[in-house]
């Protein structure tokens, strides 16, 4: 997910910074304002403004997907190992990988008191999928029977129902999918595949401002690029209730000024320390300084439109790998809270493999040869575009050195002013050469960094990467009979993309973040993201 748990992409910290008022009691004195200007047994995390409107299909990056999944639950998640845990599903089986019946816990509700049956899934499922409703997510959809005729490549929808869901009662549905997909039930872990209340078909905009969801927290307000505020939901039934009374997402402008307010006692909770204080964070923060790697790997990702990379030879771009001194630089910049990446998948997947390359090994003169080869990068000039509010300015910076010395090419940052601005220049096709990617798996196997990512349809597939020998590849390995089989199939497809080069692999993330004296019981989950809700407010 670009930065969130889904496709999601690492960001950092958002956009503007925060003075909220609202009235608390941290002291326990009636009346009295809490320091962080949030009410009584909340918790606060830096999570800045989301890109889209709070509907989960309209959602693939980190700050907007925090919020979903406080609001949302689907039918399954996932441990700290990356198993299936069961949520709002009772049980998700098949005999054949192509038809999947889903039976949900019952007793389940929406915020607002509607009771979340088969329909809500089947009904906010086909609504994700229509091409009308132009939602981020709709490929997600793209396995089951009939997507093609509610999202033809062409021309309006023929249906408005997906012929592979079939409602059987009241908690109970059927997915039939166009051919066998083995790994499908973990691709129910995303938060995309949440269900939706009848009142959303009535005015799906207002709804996105004020969702009605039916996870642990129910929404309470939003006030945009300062603060989103979810109470806790005292009738929820998932094994994650929370544990607090509620979260305050609180925007910044940079990770500089999250990390002063944890530091003061005025933020709980911040998700990633930013290379100036990563030094002093474990000083600073004693206990609550947090290190843990997770499945999440940062790339720098070709604009395969723009003018600097149209046609390119892939020597060119395995050449500029070669250029980046990763070792060096996540010592240095970056203080050993990063791993240099040897693949396109990070360790904690299904699949992950040694490629048995150099093509991530920094050598200067290699570097150099293969760009000649290549035919050279046009006007000997390339930008990395990054969003300046999420601590990247000094790796980036570092890395355009590492390139320009060891090859002559000229680099140069193009900073953007926050993730959301960001996020639109790739979605708009305004990318100079390059931008920054970050991806945290939506489900642990290894697909999910491949396909999600360089699929020709794939909606995160920013760089426009397109291959009709790898797109091939993919299809047959999504045939598999097993998902042993279809995990090494995609093996094969991550092989072919060394040849390839759809994007530059870095390194892997590990979270360094923290929280301060306020709080207790915080704990990451296997995709990178905070557990909120088992953190406690002292």
């Amino acid at each position: 997910m670009r930065g969130a748990k889904s496709a999601k992409w690492v960001a950092g910290a958002i956009v503007v910074a925060l003075a909220a008022t609202a009235c608390g009691g941290g002291s326990g004195e009636e009346g009295k304002k809490n320091p962080a200007g949030k009410p009584a047994g909340y918790v606060s995390i830096d999570v800045g403004e989301p890109q889209k409107p709070l509907i989960p299909a309209d959602t693939n990056e980190t700050n907007g997907s925090y919020v979903i999944q406080s609001l949302f639950t689907q039918l399954l998640d996932f441990d700290a190992k990356g198993e299936i845990v069961y949520t709002n599903a009772e049980s998700v089986d098949t005999t054949d990988s192509k038809t999947w019946t889903v039976k949900l816990k019952s007793g389940w509700k929406f915020h607002n008191g509607e009771a979340v049956t088969a329909q809500s899934y089947v009904d906010a499922w086909n609504w994700y999928a229509n091409i009308k409703n132009n939602q981020q997510n709709s490929f997600w959809f793209a396995d089951i029977a009939g997507y093609d005729d509610v999202h033809p490549e062409k021309g309006d929808p023929k249906a408005d129902k997906m012929s592979g869901l079939k409602v059987v009662d009241d908690t109970t549905f059927t997915i039939e999918l166009k051919d066998k997909v083995p790994y499908f039930n973990y691709k129910l872990g995303y938060a995309t595949f949440a269900p939706l209340p009848k009142v959303f078909f009535d005015d799906p905009k207002a709804f996105g401002q004020k969702p009605v969801g039916n996870g642990p927290y129910k929404f309470e307000k939003w006030t945009h690029k300062k603060l989103i505020q979810v109470a806790a939901n005292p009738d929820y039934q998932g094994p994650n209730k929370a544990k607090n009374k509620g979260i305050q997402f609180k925007n910044y402008a940079t990770l500089e000024a999250a990390y002063q307010d944890v530091v003061s006692g005025n933020l709980d909770i911040i998700r990633q320390v930013g290379p100036t204080d990563l030094p002093k964070y474990k000083q600073d923060l004693g206990d609550g300084a947090i290190e843990q790697p997770y499945a999440a790997i940062q790339s720098l990702v070709p604009a395969f439109y723009s003018k600097t990379f149209k046609d390119i030879d892939p020597k060119v771009l395995q050449g500029l790998s070669m250029a980046i001194d990763r070792e060096t630089i996540t010592k240095t910049v970056l203080n050993n809270t990063r791993t240099p990446a040897t693949s396109f998948t990070p360790p904690q997947v299904k699949g992950n493999q040694d490629l048995g390359t150099d093509v991530f090994t920094f050598n200067p003169a290699k570097a150099k040869q293969l760009i000649t080869e290549g035919g050279g990068v046009p006007e000997n000039k390339l930008f990395i575009q990054y969003n300046s509010d999420g601590g990247h300015k000094e790796w980036v910076t570092a890395v355009c050195e590492s390139i320009r010395k060891a090859t002559g090419v000229d680099c140069v940052g193009d900073a953007k002013p926050d993730f959301p601005t960001d996020l639109e220049a790739r979605d708009n096709d305004q990318v100079k050469s390059m931008y920054r990617g970050g991806w945290v798996a939506d489900y642990p196997v290894n697909v999910n960094f491949l396909k999600e990512l360089y699929h020709t349809n794939a909606e995160s597939n920013n760089g426009r990467f397109s291959d009709k020998e790898i797109d091939k590849m993919m299809e047959d390995a999504d045939k598999a009979s097993s998902l042993e089989e279809a995990v090494k199939g995609y093996q094969a497809v991550e092989k072919k993309l060394l040849e390839k080069m759809p994007a530059i692999p870095l390194w892997y993330y590990r979270i360094n973040g923290g929280h301060g004296k306020g709080v207790d019981n915080v704990a990451v989950d296997f995709h990178g993201d905070l557990e909120l809700t088992g953190v406690t407010a002292k």
